[in-house]
């Protein structure tokens, strides 16, 4: 048994309730077969993937909070600190039903790929809870918040593991935890990201994580001579990530004809009104049949009645940006049938493993998350920067930044890839580059 099939074994074995990070582990381990047979005997010696599978350490704790009505709630709280080879732990913290221990620890073995490959200091991490936002007022929400950060803040700081926002967490939320934080430890310093303009936030942060998927998407296409402007696009999501990989594809001369949320998915054949969305999910937290109402080219699909989705509309490029898994081996099928030429995620894993590998069989262009969406979490840390020098740069220059790390990490995927002859397999090479350079540090620093 080679010595990659060996560790794979064993993290099914120990972590056997955890579908979501066993699934991440295999993805990432048979694109590195390559890189780690070449190393075999050194790597295995220094049991290099038994560290890079273990967390340094993690933490699961109570969360009880008062509602509206005075009854007390209690959630579950985690955080996992996944790696710190290349710099402080950094992931966002997830609020969700779905939460569990096994999506926050697949979410931060991403995330330590994903951080390397933006080149900048940052360790992989992950938090979150089974706390869902939706339906809550703000002083629930706010109550929420305060517990849950009374426990964080015992094992987070500026130079130690500096949280973000993802699914659920918001600039409200991230609010919240930041007052709280202050409060216990007295500290006024760059311990969360995604903060507001008035104390420390950075702008294009908000735009980032779907700005840098175009900046990535463009980037792949025009490496295969394909001209982005004048394609068709499906975009699977409605929150932060699809509503700016929906305007920035627009900016860039495409047309999104979809988006989606958790009970329908809307059509539009002359192109989604960008504003109108934001209005929709920003402004008022409602439904897309609120678009659908305000926009008579738009049609409302509702997911449990029809059960169709967006990724049934011929179109030429799909951006998932919704959630994990959330694109199986019967919509690759049907996109390919439809004539796709690329897909690339904006969400963190939202594509199966059977169906990338069909989309790859089939010559699609496909980009992986941890690439492609890379652009949150390379702002995040562009933010950390402008903390640790008290200083506020301005749109364009993020923004001209995060172009930069976006086509960076494409053409280093694309190295990595062709070194190790894999030419076209974006995923390898994503997986390749990020690991080689956490690997190299691991090494450097010994057994810890």
């Amino acid at each position: 048994m080679s010595y990659v099939d060996e560790v794979l074994e064993l993290v099914k074995k120990k972590n056997a309730s955890e579908p979501e990070f066993i699934q991440a582990v295999t993805e990432v381990f048979e694109s590195l077969k390559p890189v780690i047979e070449a190393n075999e005997e050194k790597y295995k010696r220094e049991a290099i993937l038994e560290r890079i599978t273990e967390p340094e350490r993690q933490f699961k704790f109570r969360v009880p909070w008062v509602d509206d009505k005075g009854q007390v709630r209690v959630n579950t709280g985690y955080r996992v600190q996944f790696n710190s080879a290349i710099g402080p732990f950094k992931g966002g913290i997830r609020l969700h039903p779905s939460v569990n221990i096994g999506i926050i620890k697949f979410l931060g073995f991403e995330q330590i790929f994903k951080n390397s490959l933006t080149s900048l200091p940052i360790g992989g991490g992950k938090g979150g809870s089974d706390f869902d936002p939706k339906g809550k007022s703000d002083r629930e929400i706010m109550a929420f918040c305060q517990s849950f950060m009374t426990e964080l803040c015992k094992y987070i700081g500026a130079d130690t593991d500096v949280p973000a926002g993802d699914i659920g967490t918001g600039a409200r939320e991230i609010g919240f935890m930041f007052g709280q934080y202050k409060r216990i430890r007295g500290l006024y310093e760059g311990v969360l990201t995604g903060k507001g303009l008035s104390y420390g936030g950075s702008l294009a942060r908000t735009e980032a994580t779907g700005y840098g998927l175009l900046y990535f998407t463009n980037e792949m296409l025009k490496s295969n001579g394909i001209e982005l402007a004048g394609k068709t696009v499906a975009v699977s999501g409605a929150g932060n990530v699809a509503i700016y990989a929906i305007q920035k594809a627009q900016q860039l001369g495409a047309k999104v004809v979809t988006c989606s949320d958790s009970t329908g998915w809307i059509y539009d054949p002359e192109g989604i009104d960008v504003a109108l969305l934001r209005e929709v999910k920003e402004v008022k937290r409602a439904r897309l049949t609120e678009y659908a109402a305000a926009r008579k080219s738009a049609q409302y699909h509702d997911k449990a009645s029809e059960g169709t989705n967006q990724w049934t509309i011929k179109v030429d490029i799909a951006l998932p940006c919704a959630t994990q898994n959330e694109l199986n081996i019967d919509d690759a099928k049907t996109l390919v049938a439809n004539g796709v030429i690329a897909v690339a995620e904006g969400a963190n894993m939202p594509t199966t493993i059977e169906a990338t590998k069909y989309f790859q069989a089939n010559g699609v262009l496909f980009a992986p998350g941890k690439a492609s969406n890379a652009g949150g979490v390379a702002t995040s840390a562009l933010e950390m920067s402008q903390n640790s020098e008290r200083l506020s740069w301005s749109f364009e220059e993020v923004d001209a930044k995060l172009q930069t790390i976006m086509v960076n990490i494409f053409h280093n995927a694309d190295k990595a890839a062709k070194k190790y002859g894999m030419e076209g397999n974006y995923v390898a090479g994503a997986n390749i580059a990020g690991f080689e350079k956490v690997v190299d540090a691991m090494l450097a620093q010994g057994v810890c």
